[in-house]
């Protein structure tokens, strides 16, 4: 009997060893396969960083082309250096060319304009440099 029981043991024994080196493989399965979901999610993460940056840099040059756009019309407003040509109409039945103009003739050549066309003829005119 005891023999039977020192086989049993032993038959234990060996069937514990070979569950403990079976559990030993597992873990080592488990770290390589945690290791290897560790650096797709670094992956993944990094990009998702490297995409965050792209993303203000495009806003900042939609900004910028607005900017421009609002500059290159400002530029042309103030460029322009032509009057419309009611006001030359106007400037030619009452001066000459090369003619310093006095704030009165200029009043009374359009006064036959209501105020708000005299506002604009006299900024227009401002704008060009005449005034």
């Amino acid at each position: 009997m005891e023999e039977e029981m020192m086989q049993q043991l032993a038959t234990s024994a060996e069937k514990l060893a070979s569950a403990a080196e079976a559990l030993d493989r597992a873990l080592v399965r488990l770290d390589e396969q945690h290791t290897a979901l560790n650096a797709k999610v670094e992956r993944i993460v990094a990009a998702i960083e490297e995409k965050a940056p792209e993303e203000g840099l495009k806003e900042r040059v939609t900004e910028l082309e607005r900017a421009n756009t609002e500059l290159k019309a400002q530029a042309i407003r103030l460029g322009r250096k032509t009057l419309p040509p009611l006001v030359t109409a106007l400037l030619g039945k009452n001066y000459s060319e090369g003619e310093e103009i006095e704030t009165s003739k200029l009043d009374k050549a359009l006064s036959s304009l209501s105020v708000e066309q005299r506002i604009a003829v006299k900024a227009e005119m401002a704008r060009a440099g005449i005034i």
